[in-house]
């Protein structure tokens, strides 16, 4: 006779019913109202209004920001992470904890703070200014937002990649010869990199769909300083509906391209090796 294994929780058949329920109400009926709206244009208004020359302006600064702003976390971000792993220090719980304000600070008061900060009569701004850079009201800042956001994506993919990593491993690199920029660079890095792809795609995907952290410092200047989501909350208060979704559905292929990579970079970095 044959026992049906019991489980803890409820079945599947209900749990799965309550999980497509969910991602229907919250995910798939919003973003399918987006697509049904714009399929009210036709192809060719569709590609005039996202070719337009305003529109590309805002993905090559959206995107390129965005880069810009994960490739140099993909640097710092590794740099933080070891030292809040490999070093004690007094404070040390505490800088650990900053490395998440991005996460709990909304983001239109970040863009307050660094504008505030990155005036030209700011803290940093004035000596910078000094210095024939400018910050604020430029790309650069948005640069600066994008990086601020984006930062502990990398910080907390690479930390438990470090915290697992086998000291061995190092002692053995020693042992053979190896000096301490061979042993990180053939030993350690190999390791962390997966993880810091991820966190830099993570970083990078965030820093595409950002708004209210950019929308203060970046001075909003079409064809220069603005930004994708700041034209398409335009057209919307010029209610150009049809625009702002067509848009929006550019950004929502280009999310799930991201989300795809991001997914199979986690597939890459926990597979085992060998």
């Amino acid at each position: 006779m044959a026992f049906r294994r019991r489980s803890i929780i409820p079945g599947f058949g209900l749990t799965f019913g309550f999980t497509v329920l969910y991602l229907c109400l919250i995910v798939l009926i919003p973003l399918s109202a987006t697509v049904f709206e714009t399929s009210k244009l036709g192809w060719h208004q569709f590609w005039h209004i996202v070719t337009a020359p305003r529109a590309v302006a805002s993905y090559e600064l959206s995107f390129g920001a965005s880069l810009a702003g994960a490739l140099i976390n993909f640097i710092f971000g590794i740099l933080v992470a070891w030292v809040l792993v490999r070093y004690a220090f007094p404070a040390r719980r505490i800088l650990d904890s900053l490395v998440d304000l991005p996460f709990a600070l909304p983001t239109a008061v970040a863009g307050i703070a660094l504008t505030t900060i990155y005036a030209q009569n700011g803290w940093l701004g004035r000596p910078l200014a000094s210095l024939g850079v400018h910050v604020a009201f430029t790309r650069l800042g948005i640069v600066v937002a994008l990086t601020f956001i984006g930062l502990p994506f990398v910080v907390r993919t690479v930390q438990p990649i470090l915290q697992d990593l086998d000291r061995e491993l190092e002692e053995a690199a020693a042992s053979l010869g190896a000096g301490r920029w061979q042993t990180f660079a053939r030993v350690l890095f190999p390791a962390i990199l997966p993880a810091a792809l991820t966190g830099v795609a993570l970083a990078f995907a965030r820093g595409v769909g950002e708004y209210g952290s950019v929308i203060f410092i970046a001075g909003n200047m079409p064809m220069r300083t603005e930004i994708t989501p700041l034209l398409i909350v335009t057209k919307l208060e010029q209610f150009d509906y049809a625009g702002a979704t067509a848009i929006a559905v550019v950004m929502l292929v280009v999310s799930f391209v991201l989300l795809l990579g991001i997914n199979l970079l986690q597939k890459w970095s926990s597979a085992p090796s060998g």
